[in-house]
Order: structure tokens, then C-alpha cells, then sequence
């Protein structure tokens, strides 16, 4: 018996449009992941780009549980003595929503070039409006 592996050519990739609004931000980052990743479909290949494109809206109603909009930071070192910069969640919630779920997607994808490929496939916005409308995505329940 031999492995099927699929031919670029055989991959389809569809759109998935994602509210964001009230959902939990780690779930959505895991189930966000998983189709970006392609691991939905039944021709998965762990060392091929199989994923779909997803685009998220409203990413700045997203919630967190528990202490984590005070007590969760991130990280950010330039590099230089004394300038490493810690930013609370509430903080890039309100400057930067769309990094929030982009850093958390980023966390559960392979930490390779194939990882850097797939997360180009993510569209992060934080109103409700999006410029893909010419591609029809489906909406996707999470």
C-alpha cells in the first residue's frame, strides 16, 4: 500500500468568514488554526500547505477568561540592553485587536517556513467589514 500525498494542483482552497464577536480567544485561535492548517480536510499532508483561507471580523469583541486582561502580557526584545517592552492584553486589545488573534494563531502553527506560509492565508479585521467579498466566503460556526 503506498501513502497518497496530493499534487499542488489537486489542493482546492475556499474562504471562511469567522465572527470573532463574543467568542473566547483561545478556541477561536485553536479552530482558526486547525482550518488554516487544513487538518478539516481528508487529503491532510503534515509537510504540504492543504489549508483553507480564513478571514476574521469584529476581532476586537473577542474575550478572554479569567485575570488574563490585566495579567497576560506580551513580549517584545529589540535586541538592546534595557529594551525589552512588556504590553498588558487590555492595552493591545485597544491599540492593535487584530494582533491579538494573529500572535495566538501564530502560537499553534509550525514554527517553520511552512508556518510563515500559512499564516498568510489569515485575514484579521476589527470591524465588522472586510475587502473579500470577490472571493465569497462561506461563514464558518465556531
Amino acid at each position: 500500500m503506498k501513502t497518497y500525498t496530493p499534487k499542488l494542483a489537486e489542493i482546492e482552497r475556499r474562504w471562511w468568514v469567522v465572527d470573532a464577536k463574543g467568542k473566547v480567544l483561545g478556541r477561536l485561535a485553536s479552530e482558526v488554526a486547525q482550518i488554516l492548517r487544513g487538518k478539516h480536510k481528508p487529503m491532510f499532508t503534515p509537510h504540504l500547505d492543504t489549508g483553507d483561507f480564513v478571514v476574521v471580523v469584529n476581532a476586537d469583541k473577542v474575550q478572554v477568561t479569567g485575570n488574563k486582561l490585566d495579567g497576560k502580557t506580551y513580549f517584545r526584545y529589540s535586541g538592546y540592553i534595557g529594551h525589552e517592552k512588556h504590553i498588558p492584553l487590555r492595552k493591545m486589545q485597544e491599540e492593535h485587536p487584530e494582533r491579538v488573534i494573529e500572535l495566538a494563531v501564530k502560537g499553534m502553527l509550525p514554527k517553520n517556513n511552512l508556518g510563515r506560509l500559512i499564516r498568510k492565508k489569515l485575514k484579521i479585521y476589527a470591524g465588522p467589514t472586510h475587502p473579500h467579498e470577490a472571493q465569497q466566503p462561506q461563514p464558518l460556526e465556531i
